[in-house]
C-alpha cells in the first residue's frame, strides 16, 4: 500500500486565513503582524493587556528514549491538540521551531506528520519567520563586538585563553567545530581558537526562550558571560554594552508565531533550543499567551522524558511557574525494538522478542513522570504502518498488567479522529487523577548533589563521576555565586546513559560530567556528558540530497 508523503498531504490541504485563527482566539487583526495569508506574529505585549490570569490545562508530550529517526512525538502532540478540539475544547498547541540542521540531516523536520501536522510545513521547517536567523544574528554581533573590544586595546583585560563565547550557524556543519580565526594582518583582528555552535544550542535561544518579556529578554542577554578576564571575574554582554543592540535584533523575533494544524487547531510556534545540548522547550511567552487564549495547552519537551520532559518540569516550569496537568508519554513498536536490541534495519518487521526485550525502557519513563514528578500520565502507542496487531497488543498489555494507563494513538493515519481515545483520557487523568507535581532537586542543593539528583532518580545510575576539570569548574561557579541554578544536562538522546550504545533500561553504570558551564542568561548550568557536542554533523547521505524545488516554486522531498 502506497502512503502520501507528509509534505504531499500538507500542500493539499486547504488552510485557513490566519486571520480567522486569530479570530477564534479573541485576537483583533490589529494585534498580529501578517507574514503572508498563513502565518502571523502575535504581539507579545497583548499577553500584558489582555492577562486574564486563567490557568489553563498544560498537556505536556513526551516520549521514551527514541530512534535516530524520531518516533512522532510531535506528530501525537498535534494530533491530541486535534482530537481535543474534535470534543469540544477549547485548545491551543504550542511548539518548538525546527532547526535547518535536522531537517537537512537524518531526522528531518518538526512540523509533525501524516494527517497531525501544523502547516504551512515547508515554511515552518526552512525559514519560518526568521527567528532563528535573528537569534544568530545577535549571538553572531556579540562575538564580534567581543574580538572588536580586544583587537581595539582589551581594555577590560579579557584573557583570551578564557573566552567562552562561540559563534553560531544553524547548520550542522563539523567543519566549523573548531577553528582558528583573525588570521591575516593586524588589522584583521587578534588570532585566536574558536569555534561554530549550531544556532540551536546558543545561550541566546536559551534566554530567549526563558524571557517573559523584551525588558527580561534585555537583561537576561546582559547576563550572558562570554569570557574571564586576567582575574578570573566573568566578562559578560552587559561589560561589552551589547545586550542593547542584541534585544533590538530580537524584538520581531520575540513574538511568537501562529500557525494551524491541518484541521484548523491554532498552533503557537516558538524558539527551539534542543534538548539533547539545551533545555528543549519552546518560549516561554509563547506557552503563557497560549494558557491565556484556550483552555487547554498541549506542548512537548524534546526527545525522552530524561531529556526534554525533565528539563520542561525542572528548568522551565520553575522559572515560569507552570504546572502541568498530564503527561502523554509517546511510545512506538519501532523505538521498543530499538531498545530491544533490534537493529535498525529490522525495525519493520515482526519481533516480540526484542519488543518485550524494550518495555523496560518505556516502564523507566513512566516512573520518572509518576514517581519522580508525580504527576499523571498516559503511555501513548504511536501507530505505524508497519506495526503487527500482535506487537502492539503485547505492548498494551505489559503496560495494563503493570497498572499503566496506555491509549492507542493513530494520528498520523486519521488526524485528530485518531486520536480520540488518547484525548479521553487525558481528559480524564486531569479530572480524576491525583497530580502532586514536585520537582526532581531543590534549587537550594549544591550542583554536586542537584547533577547527582537528576543522574540517579532520572537515569537510573549509581552515581557521577566528575573529570577533574569538571571537578575545577564546579568550585569555580559556586564560587562566583552561581551554585543556585538549576541544571541542564547535556547528554545522548538514545540512552538513559551517557553512553548512545546502552541501549534498554541500563544497570550499574556511572554518569561522567567531563565539562560544566554557566549559562547566566538563560539562569542554568550545563553539564556536558559523554560525547556530546554542540555543533552536530550530516550523516554519509543527509536529507538534504532528496529535497529539491520545481519551476513552480513546488518543494519536494522534505518528507
Amino acid at each position: 500500500m502506497a502512503f502520501k508523503s507528509d509534505i504531499e498531504i500538507a500542500q493539499e490541504a486547504k488552510p485557513k486565513d490566519i486571520r480567522d485563527i486569530a479570530k477564534k482566539l479573541n485576537i483583533k487583526e490589529d494585534d498580529i503582524d501578517l507574514y503572508g495569508k498563513y502565518k502571523a506574529k502575535v504581539d507579545y505585549n497583548l499577553l500584558k493587556r489582555n492577562n486574564t490570569n486563567k490557568k489553563a490545562k498544560v498537556i505536556l508530550t513526551t516520549a521514551i528514549n527514541p530512534t535516530p529517526a524520531g518516533e512522532g512525538k510531535t506528530t501525537t502532540t498535534i494530533g491530541v491538540a486535534d482530537a481535543l478540539s474534535k470534543l469540544g475544547k477549547n485548545t491551543l498547541v504550542a511548539l518548538r521551531e525546527p532547526s535547518l540542521g535536522p531537517v537537512f540531516g537524518i531526522k528531518g523536520g518538526a512540523a509533525g506528520g501524516g494527517y497531525s501536522q501544523v502547516i504551512p510545513m515547508e515554511d515552518i521547517n526552512l525559514h519560518f519567520t526568521g527567528d532563528l536567523h535573528a537569534i544568530g544574528a545577535a549571538n553572531n554581533l556579540l562575538a564580534a563586538m567581543l574580538d572588536n573590544h580586544i583587537h581595539q586595546g582589551n581594555e577590560l583585560n579579557i584573557d583570551l585563553r578564557s573566552i567562552t563565547w562561540r559563534r553560531c550557524v544553524d547548520m550542522n556543519d563539523r567543519q566549523l567545530r573548531n577553528i582558528v580565526d583573525g588570521l591575516g594582518s593586524r588589522v584583521d583582528g587578534v588570532t585566536r581558537e574558536d569555534g561554530f555552535d549550531i544556532t540551536v544550542a546558543s545561550e541566546v535561544m536559551a534566554a530567549f526562550c526563558l524571557a517573559n518579556d523584551i525588558a527580561d529578554l534585555k537583561e537576561r542577554l546582559g547576563k550572558i558571560i562570554v569570557a574571564y578576564n586576567y582575574e578570573g571575574q566573568p566578562v559578560t554582554a552587559s561589560n561589552l554594552k551589547a545586550n542593547g543592540a542584541m534585544a533590538a535584533l530580537l524584538k520581531d523575533a520575540l513574538k511568537p508565531n501562529l500557525v494551524q494544524t491541518l484541521e484548523g487547531t491554532p498552533a503557537f510556534i516558538h524558539g527551539g533550543p534542543f534538548a539533547n545540548i539545551a533545555h528543549g522547550c519552546n518560549s516561554v511567552i509563547a506557552t503563557k499567551m497560549a494558557m491565556n487564549f484556550a483552555d487547554y495547552v498541549v506542548t512537548e519537551g524534546g526527545f525522552g522524558a530524561d531529556l526534554g520532559a525533565e528539563k520542561f518540569l525542572d528548568i522551565k516550569c520553575r522559572m515560569a511557574d507552570i504546572q502541568p496537568s498530564a503527561v502523554i508519554i509517546v511510545a512506538t513498536v519501532r523505538a521498543l525494538k530499538y531498545n530491544g536490541g533490534a537493529s535498525k534495519t529490522e525495525l519493520n518487521n515482526e519481533n516480540l522478542e526484542a519488543l518485550e526485550a524494550g518495555l523496560p525502557n518505556l516502564l523507566k519513563h513512566v516512573e520518572n513522570i509518576t514517581q519522580v514528578f508525580k504527576l499523571p500520565a498516559v503511555v501513548a502507542i504511536n501507530e505505524f504502518p508497519t506495526d503487527t496487531e500482535a506487537e502492539v497488543d503485547l505492548v498494551k498489555k505489559k503496560c495494563q498488567e503493570l497498572g499503566v494507563n496506555v491509549a492507542v494513538s493513530k494520528v498520523w493515519a486519521n488526524g485528530g479522529e485518531g486520536g480520540i481515545e488518547l484525548a479521553e483520557e487525558v481528559l480524564r487523568l486531569i479530572d480524576e487523577e491525583e497530580n502532586n507535581f514536585q520537582f526532581c532537586y531543590e534549587n537550594e542543593l549544591g550542583i554536586e548533589d542537584k547533577i547527582n539528583a537528576i543522574a540517579t532518580k532520572i537515569y537510573g545510575a549509581d552515581g557521577v563521576i566528575f573529570t577533574s576539570q569538571a571537578k575545577k569548574e564546579l568550585d569555580k561557579l559556586e564560587s562566583l555565586g552561581f551554585g543556585n541554578m538549576p541544571i541542564c544536562m547535556a547528554k545522548t538522546q538514545y540512552s538513559l546513559t551517557d553512553d548512545a550504545t546502552k541501549l534498554g533500561r541500563p544497570s550499574g553504570f556511572k554518569i561522567t560530567v567531563r565539562q560544566l558551564n554557566v549559562s547566566a542568561g538563560a539562569g542554568f548550568i550545563v553539564a556536558l556528558t559523554g560525547n556530546i557536542m554542540k555543533m552536530p554533523g550530516l550523516p554519509k547521505v543527509p536529507a538534504a540530497e532528496k529535497i529539491d524545488i520545481n519551476e513552480d516554486g513546488v518543494i519536494s522531498g522534505l518528507f
